[in-house]
């Protein structure tokens, strides 16, 4: 893009977003550049309060402004069953869906070999301390229903099963390919109901 260093440096900052392409971020500068200066200053304090703000939970590893976060602290929730996702914003979908009332644990990922995503980048030495601990009856796989959700919860699973807990997958309402994040509450509580026990 011709311009200025500063415009190219956003361009090219913006770029390195999830779905922002050349356009999208040469778009995104011009409206910051045309923008009202307490609109642009607003969105740089937020950018900064976000990452001084969010912490990492000690229990469940889901982003949140304190740790334990809100549901860890619920002592209304059940402690015997673990819902595995991938993400923050699976966690978010699943509590969205009303149908799930234990406790989380969210692995930071998913196993892809091809993206360099091995087993030691998950929390999943996390998850299999707190099954030991005892208090965990089930461990339900709530991973996106792709090849690499699947491959994920089958890795887990088979590192599980000498715990004795009951190993349970979402069921299929979850359209395959799909992102658990972008699905709506309704389809999220339908495969949390139908889930089914993993072999």
């Amino acid at each position: 893009m011709s311009g200025s260093p500063a415009m190219n440096r956003l361009v090219a900052a913006l770029k390195r977003l999830p779905g922002i392409g050349e356009k999208s971020a040469t778009r995104l500068t011009f409206f910051l550049l045309s923008a009202p200066d307490p609109l642009a200053a607003e969105l740089a304090d937020a950018i900064v309060r976000l990452k001084r703000e969010t912490v990492l939970c000690e229990g469940c590893y889901d982003l949140t402004d304190r740790s334990p976060c809100r549901l860890c602290a619920d002592d209304q929730r059940d402690d015997t069953l673990i819902c595995v996702v991938e993400e923050p914003g699976d966690l978010q979908a699943v509590e969205r869906s009303g149908q799930f009332h234990g406790r989380y644990h969210v692995l930071g990922g998913a196993l892809s070999p091809l993206e360099g995503m091995g087993p030691g980048h998950l929390r999943i030495a996390e998850l299999e301390r707190r099954v030991r601990s005892g208090e965990v009856r089930e461990v339900i796989f709530a991973t996106n229903p792709n090849a690499e959700g699947e491959a994920t919860a089958n890795f887990i699973a088979e590192r599980l099963r000498p715990s004795g807990v009951t190993l349970s997958r979402i069921a299929c309402g979850m359209p395959l390919g799909g992102d658990l994040e972008y699905a709506d509450h309704v389809t999220v509580g339908r495969s949390l109901e139908n889930r089914h026990k993993l072999s």
